[in-house]
C-alpha cells in the first residue's frame, strides 16, 4: 500500500478534531487576505518622481 501524504494528515485532523484544521485554515485566509490587499494597494501608489 502507497504512503500518501495528504490522506495522512487528514486522518490526523480526523483523530484531533477539527479545531486545529480549521484554525489553519483562517490564518491561511487572513493571511492570503493581507496579502492580496496589499498587492492591490501597492498598484494605486502615486509615484511623484
Amino acid at each position: 500500500m502507497e504512503y500518501n501524504a495528504a490522506s495522512a494528515w487528514l486522518m490526523a485532523a480526523e483523530q484531533e478534531g477539527a479545531g486545529n484544521f480549521l484554525r489553519i485554515l483562517l490564518i491561511v485566509m487572513v493571511v492570503g487576505c493581507v496579502l492580496t490587499a496589499w498587492l492591490l494597494l501597492r498598484g494605486y501608489r502615486r509615484k511623484d518622481d
